[in-house]
């Protein structure tokens, strides 16, 4: 049997065989053309050793590690603070109320400077306070209806038997009641016992309500207290309400003025004795015998 194909090969080889020559030139133009980035590509090849299963290289300290299911199949919640109970202590520059002085390992001399640092410290806080009461009571000590002092840890409102008081009575006038709120509301802000003492001259009392000046001077006081303590403002805790009738003399009684200078009742304001052991006053008074009187602590 014949064979009547022609010999070599078929047409089209020869048109395909030019065509991949001219795709194969193409590829290799853009190629040269082509600008590569590098850390792509070493992500590509990273991707490629691990999907071809290159081997990799690990140092000897590392420790292998294994996958946790948990790890790829789910995805971490959202982080919290978890609440840890802690006590932190805030502390201010202020002065220490206690009296005492004194380590052990100090001198006399360095002893005697701390204390004579605190008493200024004392005696300044205390100067102003009673400047705050002479501020918020500057209408009444302006028209002399009371007056304002103050003696190392003590200050005194002084409450004059003119227009406060009628003669020989223990009511207070209706008038000086607002004057009485004004005072309630000074004495809130500043801190320490208060203690009302009532006060006489020296005439003795004759008919009327009360026998002698003692009962007229603690009806006074109490007057005042009852007052003081009006609105729950003030704490009951800080009173004290004493009547020395005539003991006490603000100035002499031989004179008209002098005898109403002594008709009155003092709001006296005493800081730091509560707070002062019988302990701590005998060391100060062995370290400086003055320092109880400059600071008013007798």
């Amino acid at each position: 049997m014949s064979d009547d194909r022609p010999a070599g090969s078929p047409a089209w080889m020869a048109t395909f065989a030019d065509l991949m020559s001219l795709m194969l030139c193409f590829f290799v133009l853009l190629l040269s053309f082509a600008e590569m980035d590098v850390v792509k590509f070493k992500q590509i090849a990273g991707s490629m050793k691990v999907a071809f299963g290159v081997q990799s290289e690990f140092e000897l300290e590392d420790i292998p590690k294994g996958t946790s299911v948990v790890a790829t199949e789910f995805s971490p919640g959202q982080t919290s603070d978890t609440p840890i109970e802690t006590i932190q202590q805030i502390t201010d520059e202020t002065t220490d109320p206690s009296l005492r002085v004194g380590d052990g390992e100090m001198d006399d001399a360095e002893t005697e400077e701390l204390l004579q640092k605190k008493i200024t410290a004392l005696l300044a806080e205390t100067q102003v306070d009673a400047e705050k009461l002479k501020d918020m009571l500057e209408d009444e000590t302006q028209t002399g209806k009371v007056d304002v002092e103050s003696d190392g840890r003590t200050i005194t409102v002084r409450i004059r038997e003119q227009g406060s008081f009628p003669s020989g009575s223990a009511t207070l006038n209706t008038d000086f009641v607002p004057v009485m709120q004004r005072i309630r509301d000074a004495l809130a802000e500043i801190p320490g016992t208060i203690s009302i003492e009532g006060h006489t001259d020296s005439t003795p009392l004759r008919g009327g309500r009360y026998e002698s000046n003692w009962g007229l001077s603690s009806s006074r006081a109490l007057s005042v207290t009852h007052e003081l303590l009006r609105d729950g403002l003030l704490k009951d805790e800080r009173m004290r309400v004493v009547g020395f009738a005539d003991t006490r003399p603000f100035t002499f009684n031989d004179t008209i003025e002098g005898r109403a200078s002594n008709r009155r009742v003092e709001i006296v304001i005493r800081q730091g004795i509560e707070s002062a052991e019988s302990s701590e006053l005998d060391s100060i008074r062995e370290i400086n015998s003055d320092a109880l009187d400059i600071l008013g602590l007798k």
